[in-house]
């Protein structure tokens, strides 16, 4: 009995952590008072300010409650994801896995045209000049993952199973998204509408949360979960209402791809994130 009280108190101190992580994040982009909306080039580059500075702070609440067990196991770089072994198939695995599932919407690009835009040197060169293709694509992937994956998730590893751990940490990700609805209601959208529209939003960043953290702990790095966050928010939500601008023929195909890139990415999610691939003998031993 003593023993299951000793192990509550890291555990509660873990959770505290996390909560108190996830208000400070979204309190960080909230410091700049101004008129203008979060499109506007000034409000960009004063969260850019903000997100970095919490880089700096997420990795000491990872220090602080840390047990002393788990630092003896690991730095606080390996903790938050950054080694070497198993590198490079972080990086190119999970990503594949993750255009799998994405698979119905890939090929509506691809019959769109859209992909001769990716071969076009002045296509990227334009996104690298606009700092919303930089926030969507780079700078958010990188610090929300940071804080809610690489300095969250192992604070809850150390009391939780890994599955737990996985379905506990996207709770955090998916209530700071919340901070969305006072933006929309700021352009005029009552409370109803953007009560919904955040609600929904929790929901699918909650369930991409469980399976970015899910990347994170098998794999052990930190760029599995960064490189799927960053093309998911290339992609999007998928349109499901643009499969009606196509005919019947290419429609039902393309509804066929939605359903084999979900059933294959299901059938594939165990095993090529066997942790084995990617050297990550530490959050998979935990328990």
């Amino acid at each position: 009995m003593e023993g299951d009280r000793l192990k509550v108190f890291p555990c509660l101190s873990s959770i505290a952590a996390c909560l108190i992580l996830s208000i400070v994040y979204v309190a960080s982009l909230y410091v700049w008072s101004g008129p203008h909306n979060r499109d506007h080039p000034s409000t960009i580059k004063k969260r850019f300010f903000s997100v970095f500075v919490m880089m700096f702070i997420s990795p000491l609440f990872l220090y602080y409650f840390s047990s002393e067990d788990v630092l003896k196991k690991a730095t606080v770089w390996e903790l938050m994801g950054f080694r070497l072994p198993g590198l490079l198939p972080a990086l190119v695995i999970p990503l594949l896995l993750t255009m799998i599932l994405f698979l119905g919407p890939l090929c509506m690009k691809g019959y769109s045209g859209i992909w001769k835009l990716y071969i076009e040197p002045m296509y990227w060169v334009g996104n690298a000049k606009s700092l919303i293709w930089l926030r969507n694509h780079i700078v958010a992937p990188l610090s929300e993952e940071f804080t809610f994956r690489a300095c969250m998730l192992p604070l809850l590893l150390q009391c939780f199973r890994p599955m737990t751990a996985v379905v506990v940490c996207p709770l955090f990700f998916g209530v700071a998204h919340f901070h969305h609805m006072v933006e929309r209601m700021r352009t005029g959208l009552d409370l109803q509408r953007a009560l919904m529209i955040s609600c929904f939003q929790f929901a699918y960043t909650t369930l991409f949360g469980a399976y970015s953290a899910f990347l994170f702990a098998k794999t052990g790095h930190f760029v599995a979960p960064f490189a799927a966050h960053a093309f998911c928010n290339h992609m999007g939500f998928p349109d499901f209402s643009e499969l009606m601008l196509y005919k019947d023929r290419r429609r039902y195909v393309l509804m066929l791809l939605f359903v084999v890139g979900l059933c294959a990415w299901c059938a594939l999610l165990t095993p090529l994130t066997n942790p084995s691939w990617y050297s990550n003998h530490l959050f998979w031993r935990y328990h």
